[in-house]
């Protein structure tokens, strides 16, 4: 949905000639400014203020919280010359949809952030995307993909990322950086200009007996990095049953570990809590029929890491349950879960929506199977990768754990699969 914002009449009058120029997405929103805008920003791809840049900046400051969800912005001044693409110029299509705002109403877009993704390093979207911690300078490594020098790029656990260069791949020749998408510490040192990104996605399981000591549970939480090549900075909760949920030294020990491994220092890291009906339900390797009777299911380490893993997507054990005396741990991850966009890209260029140039843009990869992506390229980010074929070429890119978009006059195209994420674009009908 794309949400225009105006007050005046006049601004309100070209508010509605834009609404019926950019389809069926865009919603003239009506009522008070700022209790609307907080009411419909959770279900905005996008929103258009016909406001200053200072009062649109103060009305939106407050909602924007990860570039990755947060709405594009494009702000129309009070005398309509300029569209400015405000926030998520690329991310979020608000280049783009400056540029189509300034078609309709005939000004002058103004982009805030360069095609491409201008100077910045395309390893900060990765590490914001995966809450990553990083060893290595990354910062030269950036430059150097800038600079077009090849680097080769790791990912052993098919962690899901962004459009890169063509520069980054697997196995570029005689490359001058390597990159490590892992949660696992390395075999010994790294080469020099290495950079290892630490995806934040494990959860680790947590039971006990009742009086464990702290010092217990950090001893065994630590055996995941020594005995086990667990990164321990890949650990963004932890988990356990509603009975331990106030065992001190489980609190503690969750505390203790927040503190020295979270990715920025002094951080807590969350301790989840679940029924012992619900990790009853989850399918786990290594049962215990006397924890079953103790606390109602048949494991807590285990089916605590992989329910919490389990809310976003398929989950994966990492570490089977280890035990200590008075405790035990186990660590999962999310297997990775692709995303594909069914996009409807209309009749005409001047009939494409922004959400459909927004949903171009996030792809890594581009399905089109009718040779329509010419007329789109230089709405593709650099490294967009590019295939022929169809929807079921399409699931299966998203089952691997890729960003895919499906170019489809269709919107309709049934591309349903319970592994992956769907979303669809519709385009804007001809007259």
């Amino acid at each position: 949905m794309i949400g225009l914002f105006a007050l005046t009449p006049a601004a309100r009058r070209a508010a509605a000639e834009l609404a019926s120029r950019l389809g069926p997405d865009a919603v003239l929103a009506d009522g008070p400014l700022a209790p609307t805008v907080r009411r419909m920003w959770p279900l905005l791809d996008a929103a258009v203020f016909f406001l200053s840049a200072g009062e649109a900046v103060r009305l939106v400051a407050p909602l924007l919280t990860d570039r990755q969800v947060d709405p594009g912005v494009v702000c129309v001044d009070e005398r309509l010359r300029f569209a400015i693409a405000l926030d998520g110029g690329q991310d979020a299509g608000a280049n783009a949809l400056a540029q189509q705002v300034a078609d309709v109403l005939g000004c002058t877009p103004v982009i805030t952030t360069t095609p491409g993704g201008g100077s910045s390093s395309p390893w900060d979207e990765v590490v914001d995307l995966l809450d990553a911690a990083v060893d290595g300078d990354i910062a030269a490594c950036g430059a150097a993909v800038l600079d077009g020098a090849p680097v080769q790029l790791l990912n052993p656990h098919g962690f899901p990322l962004p459009a890169l260069p063509e520069n980054v791949c697997a196995e570029p020749k005689n490359p001058v950086w390597t990159v490590v998408v892992d949660d696992r510490r390395p075999y010994g040192d790294d080469p020099e200009r290495t950079v290892r990104i630490v995806p934040r996605t494990v959860v680790v399981g947590v039971g006990s007996r009742h009086g464990v000591a702290r010092s217990e549970v950090t001893e065994l939480v630590a055996t995941l990095e020594r005995g086990h090549g667990l990164d321990l900075r890949s650990v963004r909760a932890f988990a356990t049953v509603e009975g331990k949920a106030d065992e001190d030294g489980v609190v503690e020990a969750v505390q203790d570990l927040g503190f020295w491994h979270a990715v920025e220092a002094g951080d807590e890291l969350p301790l989840l809590v679940y029924p012992a009906a619900t990790l009853a339900e989850v399918e786990v390797p290594n049962p215990s029929d006397a924890v079953e009777t103790e606390l109602g299911t048949p494991s807590v380490a285990e089916a605590a890491a992989l329910h919490a893993v389990a809310e976003h997507g398929a989950a994966e054990l990492v570490v089977a349950k280890i035990s200590s005396a008075g405790a035990t741990i186990a660590a999962a991850r999310p297997r990775p879960r692709g995303r594909l966009a069914v996009v409807d890209l209309g009749p005409a260029p001047d009939l494409r929506t922004p959400r459909a140039e927004a949903e171009l843009r996030r792809a890594a990869v581009v399905v089109d199977p009718a040779g329509r992506v010419e007329e789109l390229r230089h709405l593709l980010r650099q490294g967009t990768e590019v295939r022929g074929g169809g929807a079921a070429d399409a699931v299966a890119l998203a089952r691997s754990g890729r960003a895919v978009a499906l170019l489809s006059a269709d919107a309709d195209t049934d591309v349903e699969a319970a592994d992956i994420d769907v979303v669809r674009v519709p385009g804007v009908p001809s007259v």
